[in-house]
């Protein structure tokens, strides 16, 4: 079939039924996907279809992206967000969820847990006395402990969280920090380094899959991951005397050769590291490389450090369009999307 006919078939297609979805019209045609996409894309060049995810539909039929989002009803959506911080990490993902519903004219009304399962359960509660159309929540309970999220009754979007395969209805928007972490150990042996380690925050809610994508990328290398190699940092106001041991036991390994690079989950404690390497008269990067993890404040170390950066604001607004979408087409498949963050070179590093 000639492009021509193909395209006169589209047109027949979108004026028969409104829409078309790409896959299954290039199986009718005995043609492949990429060719009706191609197609597609050069009808809308000239005006004849707007495209859309994964299929076209006729213009006049197309949503209006500047629209602002409303209630079936008429009234405008109000979203709820709940996250347990705003001073590290998240207020970057509150700024994308801020302008994405601005620009879908949604009302955001954010609520803070402070890292207290009963108190992200009084925001939300709060929240709903509101009247809330959806809500927007980075849990702080455990991972698989979301179920009281479904009995809400609105629709619910997490953000930063990974849920439970048996938690009914939970869609997501991640940050992949396992690829993260990939990113960072490749980086760290394309640099010559040979005995890659890794401190890991214990009360990180994102420390396994950092962990994940360290072990995954070792692996990947062909590197042995001993766990003479891997440290666990606990935070400050939890047992000070305990986390001063650690960093000793840590600065200690490297001045012992055991290891000659190593990923620091988060941005605080690699900052904390560069004076206790200095005083034990160990050089960053000479004696140690160092990759930190969320690039919240890297760049502002004495020695700036190269850094992991998950796209925080890229999470805020996709998580903003995935709950737009599921209140617009209630039945849409279940979605987890998870975002890939990059690798910011600094001197700690090279």
């Amino acid at each position: 079939m000639h492009a021509e006919d193909r395209h006169q078939a589209i047109l027949r297609r979108l004026r028969e039924r409104g829409s078309l979805r790409v896959t299954d019209f290039a199986e009718e045609l005995k043609v492949s996907a990429v060719t009706v996409r191609r197609d597609v894309e050069a009808l809308a060049e000239r005006g004849l279809v707007a495209r859309v995810h994964g299929g076209a539909l006729l213009p006049e039929n197309a949503p209006d992206p500047t629209a602002p989002a409303v209630h079936p009803t008429g009234p405008p959506l109000v979203f709820g967000l709940v996250v347990p911080t705003a001073d590290y990490y998240y207020p970057e993902v509150i700024k994308g969820a801020r302008e994405a519903a601005a620009a879908r004219g949604i009302r955001l009304v954010l609520g803070i847990s402070q890292y207290r399962p009963d108190e992200e359960r009084a925001q939300v509660r709060q929240l709903l006395a509101h009247g809330i159309d959806g809500l927007l929540i980075a849990p702080c309970g455990p991972v698989g402990d979301q179920d009281w999220l479904t009995a809400l009754g609105v629709p619910f979007t997490l953000v930063e969280r990974r849920s439970g395969d048996d938690v009914p209805g939970a869609e997501r928007v991640v940050t992949d920090h396992a690829y993260g972490a990939r990113l960072a150990v490749r980086h760290l042996a394309e640099s010559g380094r040979e005995r890659i380690g890794l401190l890991l925050r214990a009360d990180s809610p994102h420390g396994a899959l950092v962990q994940e994508g360290y072990l995954g990328g070792l692996a990947s290398l062909g590197r042995p991951a001993p766990e003479s190699l891997r440290f666990t940092l606990t935070a400050p106001e939890t047992d000070p005397v305990r986390r001063d041991a650690q960093l000793d036991a840590f600065t200690r390994a490297v001045g012992g050769g055991l290891l000659d690079a190593v990923l620091v989950h988060n941005d605080h404690d690699a900052i904390v590291l560069l004076p206790r390497l200095r005083a034990r008269g160990l050089s960053v990067p000479g004696d140690l490389a160092i990759v930190a993890y969320d690039d919240e404040v890297a760049a502002l170390a004495d020695i700036p450090l190269t850094a992991v950066a998950p796209p925080k604001r890229a999470v805020g607004v996709a998580a903003v369009d995935m709950l737009s979408q599921r209140i617009a087409a209630p039945a849409r498949p279940h979605h987890h999307l998870a975002i890939l963050p990059t690798l910011t070179l600094r001197a700690s590093s090279t």
